[in-house]
């Protein structure tokens, strides 16, 4: 199984400048396992302590937010696209 996972910038240090990995898992938990195992640290900047996902970084399958799907627990398939987005806080 092949899922492609596109690396935000503050991420590439961890991947060797890669914006783009491949990775393998079936669900978002095994593609953050198997991105730990290739990329040492990887794991601690996404999850926390208590095994959620950080407030701050935003995980999409295929575009959609896995926070409205099924969190860590998101099946994934061969073919997929995980996208790594750093949440953004702003105001006016």
């Amino acid at each position: 199984m092949s899922i492609t996972v596109r690396i935000p910038s503050p991420l590439r240090r961890l991947t060797g400048g890669s914006d783009i990995v491949d990775a393998d898992g079936s669900s978002i938990s095994g593609v953050v396992d198997n991105l730990e195992s290739n990329y040492n640290g990887f794991k601690e900047r996404l999850i926390d302590e208590n095994g959620e996902m950080r407030y701050f970084v935003n995980l999409y399958l295929n575009g959609e937010d896995v926070r409205f799907l099924q969190g860590l627990d998101t099946e994934t398939k061969d073919g997929d696209e995980i996208s790594i987005v750093p949440a953004v806080a702003g105001g006016i």
